[in-house]
């Protein structure tokens, strides 16, 4: 049991360890925290994060982790980056890019009888819950707030296609936090995916592929450069 527990510990401090690092002589002004939507490709620097980082020319601090959930109760996990809220490191961050719930409702409850867990997330009106508490921490810092929502299944035998309701619904609550501060941008991902397109996906049709997540950081930076351009 304790060589058991070793293993596990070790292989949540690897997984951790993905999340980039903050460099003291560039600190950068941009981070992001979620799961695997935005971990994904990280290692060949094909991440969201990257994508980012090249359509604004300038560096971002990714601290994302594959199968983060918003609800952690275990200590050691959440405190590697497996509880999103944990992922946050202090810095002067302008921008906040945030994604996550996805894995609380997919492997949390199968996307069945998930009711309580999401009202502990957000509540239907989008103004109680661990990720308003989440976004209104980093509001407090002066940061502003990029809430990435999740590709939908491409409709060809995805693992997650049946997710699609609860997905929906939770983005729905998520959107009604955004609209009440200025400082919060909902971006939903609802449209990227055409139907019986599977370029958008990896291989196992749940996590983004390459392109899907090229396709998101354009978004991102575009949403970016929107709000800090001259008036």
């Amino acid at each position: 049991m304790r060589r058991l527990q070793r293993g596990l510990i070790a292989f949540l401090f690897l997984i951790a360890g993905c999340g980039e690092t903050i460099n003291p002589d560039n600190p950068g002004r941009i981070l992001t925290m979620g799961d695997s939507l935005m971990a994904s490709h990280s290692s060949a620097k094909a991440s969201v994060s990257h994508g980012v980082e090249a359509r604004l020319g300038e560096p971002v601090v990714d601290r994302s982790v594959s199968g983060a959930r918003m609800i952690n109760a275990l200590p050691i996990s959440s405190a590697l980056g497996m509880r999103i809220s944990e992922q946050f490191t202090p810095g002067r961050w302008d921008w906040v890019i945030l994604n996550g719930g996805g894995n609380d409702l997919w492997l949390g409850c199968g996307c069945m009888a998930c009711d309580r867990r999401m009202t502990r997330m957000i509540s239907p009106d989008g103004r109680e819950g661990d990720i308003v508490r989440l976004v209104d921490r980093l509001r407090a810092t002066g940061a502003r707030v990029i809430y990435v929502g999740y590709l939908r299944s491409p409709g060809q035998g995805s693992p997650i296609e049946h997710c699609r309701d609860e997905g929906d619904e939770l983005e729905a609550r998520i959107a009604r936090m955004a609209a009440a501060d200025g400082g919060v941008h909902f971006l939903s991902l609802k449209d990227m995916v055409p139907h019986g397109d599977l370029s958008y996906h990896a291989p196992d049709r749940i996590h983004p592929s390459p392109k899907a997540s090229r396709a998101i950081a354009e978004r991102i930076a575009r949403i970016i450069s929107d709000a800090e351009a001259p008036s």
